[in-house]
């Protein structure tokens, strides 16, 4: 009888041990990378999750475009790599990332598809998780509707103007972002765009919610009303192309709610991370509130901002 129960135990012990979870390896989780071209340090960033037993997947984020899926992540001994085809980049050579995992420190190499190769660094991404009540302090006028005051032009030549109280850009140029930085808080912004035209507003400088003539289409995750490749409006109540349309935004750690033309279309979600285009990987820190240029003409005005306390 003895021998019996012992041998129901092992096996009861052998079944149980065959659906513990594995083990997850060093490079599961989000990583906030940089990578050190020769003229600048581009932001990027990367998600590891296991699929099933043993297959590694993710996503990537370059320094440009959306964030774009990993069919599967190599990884041995702290080393790992996997390719990504090309996104908006005119070739079909695949983006290759190699590197090693040091505790919550990774680097290696990145080529490009235009057959660059350059050397990145990360470091595991913040939660930025909050606890408690947030506490709203006073709103911030950011724009003062009569020059550029309190704004940087990040580029080589200025287009931004100010006229009649708006903050335009007539043509692609520059990004141009707010002096002054944040953590949490409460936007509202508004803009206006010609017919075709794109933009977006990027919260700390890092998360992009897009903007662009999307009336009439589908919620997708990279048009008017998304964090732009990774979260989808519920709705795109847009407004005619040459109209004045608002956003109102809170962002509260890496949970954002976002409402267009007074219309909640996203509601406590998570971004994962950054977006294509952010302004640094650091995003542990605060952050300015930057609007994109480079994508066709734009204008902006009311834009009010209350920080968290």
């Amino acid at each position: 009888m003895k021998q019996l129960l012992a041998l129901l135990l092992l096996a009861s012990l052998s079944a149980s041990a065959q659906h513990e979870a594995p083990k997850a390896p060093a490079i599961e989780g989000r990583w906030d990378l940089t990578l050190h071209q020769k003229d600048r340090k581009a932001p990027s960033w990367l998600e590891v999750s296991h699929s099933g037993i043993k297959t590694l997947v993710g996503q990537f984020v370059a320094d440009g475009g959306s964030a774009r899926p990993i069919s599967e992540v190599f990884h041995n001994n702290g080393k790992f790599h996997f390719a990504i085809p090309a996104q908006w980049e005119n070739t079909n050579m695949d983006h290759i990332v190699e590197g090693t995992v040091n505790g919550d420190s990774m680097s290696g190499t990145v080529r490009l598809p235009n057959g660059n190769t350059w050397p990145f660094t990360g470091v595991r991404a913040p939660s930025l998780s909050r606890s408690g009540k947030v506490s709203w302090g006073s709103p911030i006028k950011l724009f003062n509707g009569k020059d550029l005051t309190g704004w940087t032009a990040l580029g080589k030549t200025n287009q931004w103007v100010v006229e009649n109280g708006v903050l335009k850009s007539p043509q692609s140029g520059a990004n141009i972002r707010s002096e002054k930085t944040f953590t949490d808080f409460k936007l509202h912004i508004e803009f206006r765009y010609p017919a075709g035209s794109n933009s977006g507003v990027y919260l700390r400088g890092r998360y992009e919610v897009q903007v662009d003539d999307a009336m009439g289409m589908e919620p997708t995750k990279g048009d008017l009303g998304a964090i732009y490749g990774f979260i989808k409006p519920n709705e795109v109540p847009a407004k005619p192309a040459g109209e004045w349309q608002s956003y109102d935004i809170t962002l509260i750690g890496r949970f954002v709610t976002v409402a267009l033309n007074g219309k909640t279309i996203i509601f406590n979600q998570e971004i994962p991370g950054i977006t294509g285009g952010a302004i640094d990987s650091n995003e542990g820190q605060p952050g300015p509130i930057m609007m994109q240029g480079d994508h066709g003409p734009i204008e902006y005005r009311n834009i009010i901002i209350t920080p968290a306390k």
